[in-house]
């Protein structure tokens, strides 16, 4: 077998168990009675377009973050999406030890460049990985109002501890207008033209 078939396998391996998060549910929010919440994909998705788009009210680079966000839960194919209060009382391995397993048998240009970005956002020292992070915490938010809207009405704390952990301006001000927003109000027509 050829390195670069072992290579490509490797790749196709990673690729593989990050289709597990398309299966994988958001479990915190069963503490607020969903029965049946988003996939961790699912969340990763509209982080990572929250991301490029705070990126670009920042001045940061929207694609790094986008990278950051669609990476910044991979590892819970491997640790599974801890509960908050679960983490009072277990220890997870370090997201950046989780990366570096599941990169282990990937072409050294792949493994870098998802371990660079992983590393990246756990530092938090970067405007990228500020921001990457505040897109995690405003999604939450947002899926908070949606389910909110549904009838789910123990949904405050979400809404709450993500609004405090946010750090940029323009996160802050998203978050105000999520929640004074209508989470279908893009469905309304348009207003007649004079």
């Amino acid at each position: 077998m050829s390195n670069e078939h072992d290579n490509a396998l490797g790749v196709m391996n990673f690729i593989f168990e990050a289709g597990v998060l398309k299966r994988a549910a958001r479990t915190g929010w069963w503490f607020a009675g969903v029965k049946h919440p988003e996939s961790i994909a699912e969340h990763s998705f509209r982080t990572a377009l929250i991301g490029m788009m705070l990126a670009a009210m920042e001045g940061a680079d929207p694609a790094r973050v986008s990278m950051m966000c669609v990476l910044h839960d991979t590892q819970e194919t491997r640790i599974t999406d801890i509960p908050h209060i679960a983490k009072r009382y277990l220890s997870a391995a370090p997201n950046t030890a989780v990366t570096a397993d599941q990169v282990a048998d990937c072409p050294p240009a792949v493994a870098d460049t998802i371990t660079a970005a992983v590393t990246e956002y756990e530092a938090q020292e970067s405007l990228e990985a500020i921001v990457a992070r505040d897109a995690d915490k405003l999604e939450c938010l947002v899926q908070a109002v949606e389910y909110r809207h549904q009838g789910i009405d123990n949904v405050q704390r979400w809404i709450d501890s993500s609004r405090a952990a946010l750090k940029t301006a323009s996160a802050q001000r998203l978050a105000d207008a999520a929640l004074a927003g209508q989470p279908l109000a893009w469905l309304a027509p348009p207003p007649p033209q004079p």
